[in-house]
């Protein structure tokens, strides 16, 4: 037992010495993710552009069964860890490592105990949904049903023109992983695509502000809202929120997870969505109504956030139910969602039988 120990002091301290010369460059970037391989499932650290896992099971650094308990128990010492991981890992790939095709990759989060979804908030997804191309408003035009804010929940600022944040549910139960197939229901024919940039929260956070609201976030990943835009006939209640958003496979999450170190700005981000190929959005995260510190504040004050719990932060414009023709998926469609730093979300489009 003391040569086991000794050894591993050993490979730590080797890392950690690989990871000081990279001082200069900063520190080494890595993705985390859940995968399969077998009848096993392990965490893993994803480097060199995404093509090689690190089994962190078999890498002596402490890392638990899954990812959403690893970022419940995150402190300095497990990131100091991984850090030097990472930096031994550039030269040559350790021996409990494979290629990423080798392997399935699962979503990262499959349970979070809050899955949240930012309701337009993007302006131009706003107005192809209504067909109102308005200028932005003016301080003095603000509704004043809006200007009183949500009390208790969202307190606006003087002057501050934008709508207040809106939020929805999905089950968690709608969550699947790359590559996993996006079902579409039978009799259902308007199911349309919303390609989003998802914040996971790392620390419990209740009532926090936004100035302080990225100390909550672990990191990023992405998402496909799918959403199917066919409604009730009867109306009943106007939206049914359930009925659009909460179908199996509806929520296409990962690959991977990034943390928030990785990120430079998650409010200057390219996101792009195709569908078979071709470009159906192509934005910026900079054209957010609230950013995600913001989205964080909000939710913080609607409910206890934990550790894997996730944020949607809305669409941008491209939707398929705002064309001239709507344009909705069909059987034998590839979705495709792209995030600049976070990575592609790529899944097939089968029709459910």
């Amino acid at each position: 037992m003391q040569r086991l120990h000794t050894g591993l002091l050993v490979a730590v301290a080797a890392a950690v010495l690989a990871a000081a010369t990279t001082d200069a460059q900063g520190p080494t970037p890595y993705k985390l993710g859940m995968f399969q391989q077998g009848a096993r499932s392990f965490v893993g650290m994803v480097i060199q552009s995404d093509t090689v896992v690190v089994d962190l099971s078999r890498a002596n650094v402490g890392v638990p069964a899954t990812l959403k308990q690893l970022i419940a128990g995150w402190d300095a010492g497990t990131g100091t860890r991984l850090a030097a991981l990472a930096a031994s890992s550039v030269a040559k790939a350790p021996e409990f490592s494979m290629k990423v095709s080798a392997v399935k990759t699962l979503p990262p989060i499959p349970d979070p105990s809050v899955l949240l979804n930012a309701a337009v908030n993007y302006s131009e997804h706003g107005m192809e949904m209504t067909g109102v191309a308005t200028a932005a408003a003016s301080a003095d035009q603000v509704d004043p049903k809006t200007a009183v804010g949500i009390p208790g929940y969202w307190n606006r600022q003087p002057g501050d023109p934008r709508q207040n944040p809106y939020y929805f549910l999905k089950a968690p139960s709608t969550i699947t992983g790359n590559g996993d197939p996006i079902m579409l229901p039978p009799g259902r024919t308007q199911i349309d695509w919303e390609c989003e940039l998802n914040v996971v929260i790392g620390k419990t956070a209740k009532r926090v502000k936004a100035a302080n609201a990225a100390e909550y976030i672990f990191g990023y990943t992405m998402d496909n809202d799918v959403s199917d835009r066919g409604g009730r006939a009867d109306g009943r209640h106007g939206s049914d929120w359930v009925l659009g958003k909460s179908h199996d496979t509806f929520f296409p999450m990962g690959p991977f997870i990034v943390p928030r170190q990785f990120v430079a700005d998650p409010q200057k981000l390219a996101i792009k969505f195709s569908l078979s190929g071709k470009v159906m959005q192509d934005s910026s995260t900079d054209r957010m109504t609230h950013n995600v510190y913001e989205l964080v504040e909000y939710a913080s004050h609607l409910f206890t956030l934990r550790p894997g719990d996730m944020i949607s932060s809305g669409s941008p414009a491209g939707v398929g139910t705002a064309r001239g023709t709507p344009i909705y998926f069909k059987d034998g469609d590839t979705s495709t969602c792209t995030i600049e730093s976070i990575g592609t979300l790529e899944n097939p489009v089968k029709a459910e039988k």
